[in-house]
């Protein structure tokens, strides 16, 4: 592992820059969000959104089946799967890889987490989705799908080592080392850690490993430290994920643009106060000024 992480800055992107976005919806990525129980249905579609104004050309959001009509409406971008749920509206799994075969076979990028509130539900969505999922394919997860990670078996846990991102928060980061939140001072090598264990790219606060790789990120602030806005920032890694960046890539792009939007929103309402739903809008303008247009 490098001595130093490389600091995350618009010249490093510059010089990085992104696979050439296609003229078609479907060249420029098909990106398949799974999350979403009844309670929080939004963190889903926020993350989907997230994903299209970073270029990805068509999304599926696979929600509890209880919101996936009113979801459908308020998302007239997206296609929409009610996935089975329980009376409490959690996701349960059941028949996932059954109900999602299509779009598991014709996504550029899978997204699972957003939204997802019951643990059992979400390791049996991992159990059926990953086995149908093409090998190359890259997998995010975030939220409770992180952290049901170390509970899935060694054999689908190989499948994903490689292609696969993780975005957790610092206590999420613990029980994917299945141990408490790291301090502060140890958070840089338990992401490095995580890393290793899983072969995969970790992006947590202002940090991202991969094999010998570390970033730090320069840009964000306080305000994005509100509700839906890792959802945002989960989106916006898929969404480059669909458009052909490599894993590392579209982490280290994604987490700059999404902290970049946080800061210009900042210079309007403060360093707080501005919603999530307002970085979406700010996503765009931010990979322009990095000559992704």
């Amino acid at each position: 592992m490098s001595d130093r992480p490389r600091l995350v800055t618009p010249t490093l992107l510059r010089e990085w820059p992104l696979p050439q976005a296609d003229a078609s919806k479907y060249g420029r990525g098909q990106v398949l969000v799974v999350g979403g129980a009844r309670r929080t249905p939004g963190a889903a579609m926020l993350a989907g959104l997230s994903a299209l104004r970073m270029g990805a050309g068509r999304l599926t959001l696979a929600v509890s089946q209880s919101v996936a009509a009113p979801l459908a409406v308020a998302v007239p971008e997206s296609g929409v799967v009610g996935l089975p749920d329980d009376s409490r509206g959690s996701v349960t799994g059941e028949d996932a890889g059954e109900l999602l075969g299509e779009d598991l076979t014709t996504a550029d990028a899978l997204l699972v987490g957003p939204g997802l509130d019951d643990p059992d539900g979400t390791r049996r969505l991992l159990e059926e989705l990953v086995p149908r999922l093409p090998d190359k394919i890259p997998v995010v997860l975030d939220a409770f799908g992180a952290t049901m990670l170390p509970s899935l078996g060694p054999d689908l846990q190989e499948r994903l080592a490689g292609r696969l991102v993780l975005t957790p928060n610092v206590t999420e980061l613990g029980y994917l080392l299945e141990s408490d939140a790291p301090a502060e001072e140890r958070l840089v090598d338990a992401t490095i850690e995580c890393a290793h264990r899983f072969k995969a790219v970790v992006g947590v606060s202002r940090t991202i490993a991969w094999r010998d790789d570390l970033w730090e990120q320069t840009t964000g602030d306080a305000g994005l430290g509100t509700s839906g806005s890792g959802d945002v920032m989960a989106g916006a890694v898929t969404g480059l994920l669909a458009r052909g960046a490599e894993p590392a890539q579209a982490m280290v792009w994604g987490k700059h643009v999404h902290a970049a939007a946080g800061d210009s929103l900042a210079a309007h309402y403060g360093r707080v106060g501005y919603l999530a739903s307002e970085l979406l809008t700010e996503l765009p303008q931010m990979m322009r000024t990095l000559g992704d247009a």
